[in-house]
């Protein structure tokens, strides 16, 4: 068994001298005097400097604009840092100015069609031709437009061409129940929806006509709905009386890249809405703006995730995720990001292996349950397929073991970055993950990500090392949120963040720095398991179940019960074949006790028939602890966010049965 903090992989000296970040330091050598050892000492520059180290990229990635800035920031207060004022630019210009005639802008395929490489010449155009169309319609700046689209060029055209004029994108994939969307769309009154009329996953069409038109009557301010035949490509028919087709916004003649207008908007400006999972109430929809998202994407693919211009970015993903948006920004760093529209195991588990190889990808993002659903299977993508093109894995989505890392170096390839992450829709970046210059070690991510002060705090609200406290941010960052939508007085956006260190980022994640710098996100700090005083993240049970065959998936949460006791009830999901008996309950208690402490130990094991996640890929953790509690189901979990609603039930016919939980 793998240790953690173990060596794992070591760039080669002449990765080290190719990457982004060592020509970054090159330049800070030559343009601002500044000679670093490592990136520790770099790190610790571009926190004691914030000013210095955003002025820093925004000469170096020298973005288009229209007016240069008066000062990096204008006023640093958390909320309500002033990030580059007098600034005057616009997103999807910055992305449109890397385009190169005649050359690959994004790769697209789904589970029916072969894959086409959409050049920077169609895509240009396209986003042009959807942009004028729009601004026919009457759309202005600031306006809504939202959609209901598929990971495909189709969403990517329409999230340009929105933002272009500088109205402000929204958009959610077409597997979204309609309560979901009118959850979230209801609360941004938007002008145009751009939906398809159905999709195919894992081989099975789903039509959803009847979903997108309920949707669209009752979202009052729609001024024109567009369809775009998807699923039924021969259905010419509009969605709602007086609806459009996508291809008769499409046929509006294109201005041209010399005539056409970018709208010029202040760099602050809203640029998309995009909305947290929503598992508790009514999804927040946070606000991002042009000038954050633009430099720190490109902060965060070039420099941390070491992405060069013409390689391949692949992450399995839907348009209702930030991770989508990660993606179709790397469009900024000459990057060609790959769309995937289908089901990840379709038509076998190892799909995703074989887009590795078939598109030659250099960079694949994945996830830890993913890895474990290999690892159950016995599939080793190296033995199937030719991945001598990847060169980095990025693991996000849920904490990182050890043993998941290590599954990478012995089942893919021995010289491979496997990093980890953590950031979030929140900020539509990273806080902490790669740095390509560095070792990796087992369970750790890497470092803090540059110009991100992030600490751990103690239950006194004092920064603690080798201890596991609250992940707080105290220095502002671009990225941070302009605000919730419609949040007078930012009352909801201050509780989400800063009500309990004012002044300071919380992120409401269970975290661990080490003497190195290296980090563990060790789950929701909300749902944090309080054993008598004693603080377990559940990743730490996750990670010892993992190591049982018998085990396919777990949820823990801790109850607090009167007089001072406790109750913690473990749900295990076992894989077809097995059986929760007391075999299997003895063994699982007793890795948890040698792995981690008695304390570790559940007061109960129950098997149950699935494990509800959010869409996202988040375990609902607080949801099923507020259901035990005895809240009202209603307003502690959104079914409508999560990926299986029914997922939920087990869990709410236990509760009601419950007059007492017994250890």
């Amino acid at each position: 068994m793998v240790m953690e903090g173990e060596l794992l992989w070591t760039p080669s000296p002449a990765r080290t001298a190719a990457s982004n970040l060592t020509k970054f330091s090159q330049w800070l050598k030559e343009h601002r005097g500044l000679d670093f050892a490592d990136y520790q000492a770099m790190y610790e520059w571009s926190v004691a400097d914030v000013d210095a180290l955003w002025g820093a990229l925004w000469e170096y990635f020298n973005p288009k604009v229209s007016a240069q800035p008066t000062a990096v920031l204008g006023k640093r207060t958390m909320p309500g840092a002033e990030w580059f004022p007098g600034a005057v630019l616009n997103y999807a210009e910055n992305v449109m100015s890397k385009a190169v005639a005649g050359q690959t802008a994004l790769i697209h395929f789904n589970e029916r069609d072969a894959a086409v490489e959409m050049s920077w010449d169609e895509l240009g155009s396209q986003v042009r031709r959807l942009a004028t169309a729009l601004r026919n319609l009457g759309v202005e700046p600031g306006d809504r437009v939202v959609g209901c689209l598929p990971n495909t060029p189709h969403a990517v055209i329409s999230m340009l061409a929105t933002t272009s004029i500088g109205a402000i994108w929204s958009g959610c994939g077409p597997d979204f129940g309609s309560r979901g969307v009118l959850d979230r769309y209801s609360q941004l009154s938007p002008k145009v929806m751009i939906c398809v009329d159905g999709y195919q996953y894992g081989g099975k069409p789903f039509d959803r006509r009847e979903e997108m038109a309920h949707i669209a009557n009752n979202l009052p301010t729609l001024q024109k709905v567009v369809l775009l035949p998807y699923l039924d490509r021969n259905n010419r028919a509009p969605l709602v009386e007086g609806g459009l087709l996508w291809d008769d916004l499409l046929a509006t003649a294109d201005p041209g890249e010399a005539a056409f207008v970018f709208q010029q908007v202040p760099a602050q400006s809203p640029l998309w809405i995009l909305f947290s999972s929503g598992t508790t109430g009514l999804p927040k929809p946070i606000v991002h703006t042009h000038v954050g998202i633009t430099l720190e994407q490109q902060k965060l693919v070039q420099l941390h995730m070491d992405v060069k211009e013409g390689e391949r970015l692949f992450f399995y993903t839907t348009t209702g995720w930030m991770m989508w948006n990660f993606l179709v920004t790397s469009l900024l760093s000459g990057v060609v990001p790959v769309l995937y529209d289908g089901n990840p195991a379709f038509p076998g588990p190892d799909q995703l292996w074989k887009v590795v190889q078939d598109f030659k990808i250099d960079f694949f993002g994945a996830s830890p349950t993913y890895q474990q659903i290999l690892e159950k299977q016995g599939i080793v993508p190296k033995d199937r397929f030719d991945l001598s093109r990847l060169k980095t894995v990025m693991l996000a989505g849920s904490p990182v073991t050890p043993e998941c890392m290590v599954w990478f170096y012995t089942n893919v390839k021995a010289d491979l970055w496997v990093q980890s992450g953590s950031g979030g829709t929140d900020i539509c970046s990273g806080f902490c993950g790669g740095v390509p210059t560095q070792p990796v070690y087992a369970g750790e991510i890497q470092a803090p990500h540059l110009g991100v002060n992030l600490l751990a705090f103690d239950a006194d609200g004092k920064p603690v090392v080798d201890e596991v406290g609250e992940m707080v941010i105290t220095e502002p960052m671009p990225s941070m949120p302009l605000g919730f939508w419609n949040d007078a007085g930012h009352v909801r956006y201050t509780e989400s963040y800063f009500s309990d260190y004012p002044g300071i980022w919380r992120q409401g994640d269970f975290f661990r720095l080490n003497a190195r710098r290296g980090c563990f996100v060790l789950g929701r700090s909300d749902a944090t398991l309080n054993r008598h005083g004693i603080r377990i993240g559940t990743a730490e049970i996750y990670r010892s179940l993992a190591l049982l065959p018998e085990v396919e998936d777990s949820l823990v949460v801790n109850l607090d019960l009167p007089g001072g006791h406790f109750f913690m009830p473990l749900f295990v999901k076992v894989r077809t074949g097995s059986v929760l008996d007391k075999d299997l309950e003895d063994r699982i208690k007793a890795v948890l006790r040698t792995e981690y402490s008695p304390r570790h130990v559940p007061d109960r094991i129950f098997p149950v028939p699935a494990i509800p996640y959010t869409i996202t890929g988040k375990k609902l953790e607080v949801p099923v602890r507020r259901i035990l509690a005895g809240y009202v189901v209603e307003k502690a979990v959104n079914r409508s966010a999560m990926a299986d609603a029914t997922a939920i039930d087990w869990y709410i016919d236990y509760a009601a049965k419950q007059t007492d939980y017994q250890m």
